[in-house]
């Protein structure tokens, strides 16, 4: 990690971190990158599927643009969801069905003047995050198809900030900036993934061209949300193609046992998920 007087800066690189490393990582500092996930090929295409999305302002700038709900686009960009080396490590970091809850275009222009230090998981849910936002564990995943610079907005985040109880880190909160927040950068393809109550957001666009990003965001599927959200409906299903489709689960399904008693029959005496040792594997 680079420090200066102005920004800590987080440049390592990711591609030498182990398994346990990568889990260590999202779950101690609340945030991971996994780089190279796409190809130039793969961004170009993508790039010509988002170019056509209707995409509107958020209320805080023009140069904001965005489009939610693009998870029955088709072509490649629902494709995306069901990207293997993703997957792959989903799986491995939750033990457990993976659930799709949301997936969105995120265009920052020159002249963006940076999203605001905030957390996405909001317990008891919120008009900005819907209840999708009050399931116990989310991550989302941000794929940049244009380079991380630090001219270009960048990712930043507070490390840590998600395992804070002060009253500071109450999700509800948010912040111009902090003193210990992190920039991250990154080359076009690479993904950051985020524990939802990380507080985090990007730097202003101050360079010379737009920097898109598209951002799902998926649980295990023992961890639904506090009250029922809306369903997928079977007609956008049936669009889905055959490696997608498994993901799309009810996203109201919970795993929970309210009247569990204390020596319930059956219990195990291994959890390996859970081992302190996972982080060296």
């Amino acid at each position: 990690m680079t420090t200066s007087t102005a920004k800590r800066v987080d440049d390592r690189d990711w591609s030498l971190l182990t398994l346990g490393d990568q889990i260590r990582q999202i779950e101690v500092e609340g945030y991971l990158v996994l780089p190279d996930l796409l190809n130039t090929e793969e961004i170009a295409a993508l790039k010509a599927e988002t170019s056509r999305l209707e995409t509107i302002p958020v209320d805080y700038s023009v140069h904001q643009r965005g489009c939610p709900g693009i998870q029955f686009h088709g072509g490649r960009i629902t494709r995306l969801i069901a990207h293997e080396p993703t997957i792959a490590f989903l799986g491995q970091l939750f033990g457990d069905e993976i659930v799709v809850m949301t997936f969105h275009y995120a265009r920052s222009e020159p002249g963006h003047p940076g999203i605001s230090l905030h957390a996405d998981g909001q317990p008891y849910g919120s008009a900005i995050f819907g209840d999708e936002g009050s399931a116990p564990w989310l991550v989302r995943v941000l794929y940049y198809l244009d380079d991380l610079t630090p001219e270009v907005s960048p990712f930043r985040v507070v490390p840590r900030s998600h395992l804070c109880m002060h009253a500071e880190a109450n999700p509800y909160l948010r912040y111009e900036s902090h003193p210990e927040e992190v920039m991250v950068t990154a080359r076009a393809g690479s993904a950051v993934l985020i524990n939802h109550r990380v507080f985090h957001g990007n730097y202003p666009n101050n360079g010379e061209w737009a920097r898109e990003m598209l951002a799902i965001t998926y649980r295990p599927a023992w961890a639904g949300p506090v009250a029922t959200v809306d369903e997928w409906k079977d007609e956008d299903l049936a669009t889905l193609p055959d490696d997608v489709r498994p993901l799309f689960t009810s996203r109201n399904t919970r795993v929970w046992n309210f009247d569990g008693g204390n020596k319930p029959d059956g219990m195990q005496s291994q959890a390996p998920g859970m081992n302190p040792s996972r982080w060296n594997r």
